[in-house]
């Protein structure tokens, strides 16, 4: 598929956004070949996690001010049309999605960064906000996403300073999960989405949106949002494979269903 490369190891597939030449910076059509690629992927039930990186030097560099033209008169309603349905599509992907971010991951590449669960970093990799700089405000869900990630105090320091963070830095504030050196950086990345793929994956991405709902609700609600959606993972049968492995003091062999 063009500008995404599509890769298996397993039960982790792999997607590449391969546009090296721009630092893999946005286009409708790149990130259109994303949603796409997530979609084909995923639609394969053997796939029970993802790995989304970048080819070349970076991994995303934020919006092709080239192609931004691509977007029309009305850059919002072009913004969610061309480029929603991928950051829609890892949001809310049926697996659990691990982005290896290599090199800068800048404006609208730092919010994609973000749109997955987890973070390994290369420790060339560096984050940086951009938009204050060229007197705009932070897109693509950053405000929403950096927030909750790192606190309110430092979303607000990285968007207003613009001060590169580095990859120790991210994992000091909590955005990354591991910095790794670069030349290992795939292989740290395949070994979290492995053990994230031999997992009870339906459980593992209803915790993901109990997580995400909690924002959004009250304690009480809440707790009893858990108790529901617990009866209906409860019948799955990873539960059930998980209660009887745990009664027979083995380990579980979990199929994700």
């Amino acid at each position: 598929m063009a500008g995404v490369k599509q890769a298996r190891d397993g039960a982790v597939g792999i997607l590449t956004l391969d546009e090296p030449a721009s630092l893999n910076a946005m286009t409708p059509d790149l990130l259109g070949a994303l949603a796409a690629a997530v979609a084909e992927m995923t639609g394969d039930e053997d796939v029970r996690a993802l790995i989304l990186t970048g080819a070349g030097r970076g991994f995303c560099s934020g919006q092709n001010l080239k192609a931004s033209e691509a977007l029309g008169e009305d850059i919002a309603a072009g913004v969610m049309r061309f480029y929603w349905p991928a950051f829609k599509a890892l949001r809310e992907c049926r697996v659990p999605v691990v982005v290896a971010v290599n090199g800068v991951a800048a404006g609208g590449g730092f919010s994609l960064a973000m749109a997955g669960d987890m973070i390994v970093a290369a420790r060339s990799a560096s984050f940086i906000q951009v938009f204050s700089r060229i007197a705009l405000v932070p897109d693509l869900g950053s405000t929403w996403l950096l927030p909750r990630l790192v606190g309110r105090q430092r979303a607000l320091e990285l968007m207003l300073l613009n001060e590169p963070l580095t990859a120790e830095r991210a994992q000091e504030i909590g955005l990354v999960r591991d910095v790794v050196d670069d030349a290992k950086l795939m292989d740290e990345a395949l070994t979290l989405a492995r053990r994230l793929a031999d997992g009870p994956t339906r459980a593992l991405v209803a915790t993901r949106t109990l997580v995400e709902e909690s924002e959004h609700t009250t304690y009480e609600a809440q707790f009893r949002r858990e108790i529901e959606l617990q009866a209906t993972i409860r019948k799955s049968a990873d539960a059930i494979e998980g209660r009887n492995a745990f009664v027979e003091k083995r380990k579980a062999k979990f199929t994700g269903r």
